[in-house]
């Protein structure tokens, strides 16, 4: 079992989502370790690439900062590292198919796992093709986190039966990014995930302010903040970290 249980001992897990790279080396890596020590629970850790077809504008341009800033799949390896020097907190990591077949897929969970990585998440990886990846994966001791979104439907149950680390449960169609409201019935969503599995369900995809956050967290067991805080990092460059740290507190405030 990897350490990612630990976000939801006894608590909502607030879940932090960031662009490794955004907008440079150094500056992603402070803005990771103010989340950290901030209070999230669990941090996701997005691998830069050029064409993330879950995510939004906000994040797809975070992408293209870190990219044009030279970061590479190795040297967000190397910023995990940085932060397992001084944090046990869970991280996984938010990448898609292509990039861990173009690495190549045992060295990258190998060099994932040294890193000091818990899980991961590949939203273009369809539940029915996961073999590709959850095998290697739990070689090297991480999770392969599946997604559950509102078109799951009568897939919900096998989805969760099968679950490892926590499942992602996606809010609303669509891809990610700020939304103003969440009309998905996600309560008997989530009443079907508890029905096939004890692993805790964290949702995300639009959750933006506190109050979204605290709706949230009273249906499932942990909320996943991304574009609201690579919106931070866009607007404030290098004093986003005392942004974030403020933003950071308010989540947790609210859950």
């Amino acid at each position: 079992m990897s350490r990612i249980y630990k976000a939801f001992e006894n608590k909502k897990a607030f879940i932090a989502f960031l662009t490794a790279g955004d907008p440079d080396y150094e500056t992603s890596l402070a803005n990771f370790r103010a989340v950290l020590d901030a209070g999230a629970d669990l941090v996701e850790v997005g691998i830069p690439f050029s064409d993330p077809i879950a995510e939004g504008p906000v994040i797809q341009e975070a992408d293209i900062r870190a990219l044009s800033s030279g970061m590479t799949t190795d040297k967000v390896f190397e910023l995990v590292k940085e932060l397992r020097k001084d944090y046990d907190t869970p991280i996984v990591f938010m990448t898609y198919a292509n990039p861990v077949y173009h690495y190549g897929t045992e060295k990258f969970f190998k060099n994932a796992s040294e890193a000091g990585a818990d899980g991961i998440i590949i939203p273009d990886c369809p539940f029915e093709e996961r073999h590709e990846f959850d095998e290697t994966a739990e070689k090297y001791g991480m999770d392969f986190i599946s997604m559950i979104a509102p078109t799951s439907e009568d897939r919900i149950k096998m989805i969760a039966s099968q679950a490892k680390g926590f499942l992602y449960v996606v809010s609303s169609l669509g891809v990610t990014g700020v939304r103003s409201e969440i009309k998905t019935d996600l309560g008997s969503i989530i009443s079907l995930i508890k029905e096939a599995t004890d692993t805790p369900a964290a949702i995300g995809f639009g959750i933006s302010s506190p109050e979204q956050a605290k709706k949230m967290s009273q249906v499932a067991d942990g909320v996943i903040v991304g574009s609201a805080m690579v919106k931070i990092v866009a607007q404030y460059g290098k004093d986003a970290p005392e942004k974030l740290t403020e933003f950071v507190k308010s989540i947790k405030e609210a859950i």
